[in-house]
């Protein structure tokens, strides 16, 4: 008996310390600043809303979350499929710790963010950044790709 509940609070407290490693290492990525940040064009240039979804949560009043979170769903598929199309066919653990990431905000948003718009928020928030995140790394591989 005393085998068994060691064994089951070694494994708990491994599965925290994996979650808290794992949110860890995401917000250290989404917090790296790159010289030139490109987001901004390669959301202009594919129609993406991801960065007046930002301002629209960092701003004060009321919002539209459902709405908001269908229109950051639309840049998740765009900027996954042009990532995919790019000829890149490297996806490397940091891309997929931050597609899990996002996932896993999305989940937040779906379940704990009915019943605490403050939940949510901060959940499309986290989503918005890894779309930010990926489409500036879309900006930087195409910078790269051109010679410039």
């Amino acid at each position: 008996m005393f085998e068994t509940a060691t064994t089951i609070l070694i494994i708990v407290g491994s599965m925290l310390l994996f979650g808290y490693w794992f949110r860890y290492t995401c917000l250290m990525i989404l917090s790296a600043k790159t010289t030139r940040d490109y987001a901004g064009e390669v959301a202009a240039a594919n129609h993406m809303s991801f960065l007046e979804v930002q301002a629209l949560l960092r701003a004060s009043g009321p919002l539209e979350l459902d709405r908001l979170n269908a229109s950051l769903e639309q840049d998740y598929a765009l900027i996954n499929n042009l990532m995919q199309n790019a000829g890149d066919a490297e996806f490397d653990a940091e891309h997929r710790m931050l597609q899990t990431n996002y996932k896993v905000a999305r989940f937040l948003f779906k379940t704990a963010g009915k019943l605490s718009p403050d939940v949510a928020k901060r959940a499309l928030d986290e989503m918005s950044t890894v779309i930010s995140h990926f489409a500036n790394a879309m900006g930087e591989r195409a910078t790269v790709g051109a010679g410039a």
